[in-house]
């Protein structure tokens, strides 16, 4: 079959995947651009302007438009250093699941997504529970974030 509907398909995730390759391609050229395998030496900051930052904005703000991104700064649901990690981990209301052992649901922009290890959903989390006006104290480990249930986890880490 010629089915005029998957060509237009096919077309458009072929078009899509050209724009982010030469977005990647682009980004590379940029100073504060860390490639996905230098994550792993990360910081919680560069983790989060690497992969938060152009939804939940720099300062933690959020942003409306052509989607809702929450506001991470003053967020009261940042008391529950589980509730954030387990949010990165699996995703959230179209945010992509960023945890290495899990899925990346059922985002259209998933076959992009960067994978954290729980090392760097440690350093990601503690960084969000600490900037934007967050006073959370407590330093959550890799070895906790380990502890989360995974989706995908059979498959290794």
């Amino acid at each position: 079959m010629n089915d005029p509907h998957r060509r237009t398909a096919r077309a458009g995730f072929a078009m899509l995947w050209l724009i982010a390759a030469a977005a990647g391609l682009v980004r590379a050229d940029e100073a504060s651009y860390i490639a996905p395998a230098d994550l792993a030496s990360a910081s919680g900051a560069e983790i989060y302007s690497h992969i938060c930052q152009a939804c939940h904005m720099s300062g933690g703000q959020g942003a409306i438009g052509a989607g809702h991104y929450p506001k991470l700064a003053g967020d009261p649901q940042l008391v529950s250093w589980e509730f954030v990690a387990w949010t990165v981990v699996r995703g959230r209301n179209g945010m992509p699941a960023f945890g290495r052992r899990g899925n990346a649901g059922n985002s259209i922009m998933a076959f992009m997504s960067v994978r954290l290890g729980d090392t760097q959903i440690a350093k990601v989390v503690n960084y969000v529970r600490s900037h934007f006006g967050n006073t959370y104290k407590e330093t959550v480990t890799a070895d906790q974030v380990a502890k989360l249930p995974h989706p995908g986890a059979e498959t290794g880490r």
